[in-house]
């Protein structure tokens, strides 16, 4: 199915997206939410897709009056139903809410999308074991991800769960690992031995020039990040690191070519050194950018604000009894931080070291404490 437009953009979505329906007429609505929903989104784990519908008074003149209408409507067509507790889970796949959001003043439908994941695309291929073989690759794993996705779906994936250039850097050695399987087997075959069920699917289905168009496509994502300056400072001292290693091993090769007399080698480990050098010039110019934002930020924010209220009446209610609306009001901070962790753990990508992924949390509360302050300093006057 080939869609373009705002459809295109919503199948292509990896995480929540909000799309904005002003100016649309009700036939482009209708087209739209078919064209994005008539099939399931080819997804790993559950995203919110929320539609703007309507507005308040001063932006009411920019919808339609029966967009909202015409989404849910076209929604139930291809089989969704409509679920008011539905949350961003996969078991809500296939449900949409609407929602009014008084903050803003804006109405919207919030869609959770039917999605087929790598496992049950390869189960609709009949891509499964006959002979009850354990599996060359644990399923839902990264690296199963990593071998079975498509060109498309592995740079989506790429995008989400490997966003910093240490990931991809982790990546590329995942991806060589799974050539090294495949040329494994081809051997086993070329030497005239059978191979297992689950190997002959793996072989089947695991291609080497999907393979390296995967590899290529890391490896120049790794060099747009850095050309870019998008590294962190433990990036920027690990890459820095490589470049010595690289240039003491070209000054041992360098002696051992002028030594044995061999010009054209020396000619060419001296040019290597010469963009060795190059290279590190560079990398010392890069100003280092901050450790990337928590992939489930924004909803950690909204709890943290719903959290904010509830920290100031426990404050205010210590030495004394709580009132039953109280404590029922309070029971509700221990499941924010429940599910503020979880949506931290959750933020968490393929491959990112302990130390790394640390940074990035200790960032996040350090920015929520910092907003927390100034709120304060603000509402007493401690601002000047």
């Amino acid at each position: 199915m080939t869609v373009s437009g705002m459809a295109a953009s919503i199948r292509a979505a990896t995480e929540s997206e909000t799309f904005d329906l002003a100016g649309n007429s009700i036939s482009t609505i209708k087209n739209t939410i078919t064209d994005a929903f008539s099939s399931p989104l080819e997804l790993q784990e559950m995203i919110r897709i929320t539609f703007i519908t309507g507005a308040g008074k001063l932006g009411r003149s920019k919808y339609n009056a029966d967009a909202a209408k015409t989404v849910t409507s076209t929604l139930r067509e291809l089989g969704y139903d409509e679920d008011k507790g539905a949350s961003c889970v996969v078991e809500c796949a296939g449900c949409f809410k609407s929602q009014h959001d008084t903050g803003k003043n804006l109405k919207t439908i919030v869609v959770f999308p039917k999605i087929k994941t790598i496992t049950q695309g390869m189960e609709d291929m009949n891509i499964e074991s006959g002979d009850g073989s354990p599996p060359v690759l644990a399923e839902n794993t990264d690296i199963h991800y990593i071998a079975m996705s498509s060109s498309n779906v592995f740079q989506r994936m790429l995008e989400v769960k490997c966003a910093s250039w240490s990931q991809k850097k982790s990546c590329v050695g995942v991806i060589e690992e799974i050539q090294g399987l495949v040329n494994g087997l081809d051997g086993k075959l070329m030497g005239g031995n059978p191979l297992t069920g689950s190997e002959q699917d793996f072989y089947d289905s695991c291609e080497l020039s999907v393979l390296e168009q995967k590899l290529s496509y890391v490896r120049s994502e790794m060099h747009k990040q850095v050309d870019e300056s998008r590294i962190t400072s433990r990036e920027k001292s690990r890459l820095l690191n490589l470049v010595n290693e690289k240039v003491q091993q070209l000054d041992k090769d360098i002696a051992d070519a002028t030594k044995n007399t061999k010009p054209k080698k020396l000619e060419k480990l001296k040019m290597q050194k010469t963009k060795a050098g190059e290279r590190k010039a560079s990398l010392e110019e890069i100003t280092p950018s901050a450790p990337l934002a928590l992939r489930f930020q924004k909803d950690i924010e909204k709890l943290r604000k719903e959290m904010q209220p509830l920290l100031k009446l426990e404050s205010e209610a210590k030495g004394r009894l709580l009132s039953l609306k109280e404590t029922t009001t309070l029971a509700r901070k221990d499941d924010i931080e429940e599910e503020i962790a979880d949506l931290e753990d959750n933020s968490r990508g393929w491959f990112e070291e302990d130390e790394d992924f640390q940074v990035r949390v200790d960032a996040s509360r350090a920015q929520a404490k910092a907003r927390a302050t100034r709120k304060v300093v603000k509402k007493t006057g401690g601002g000047g």
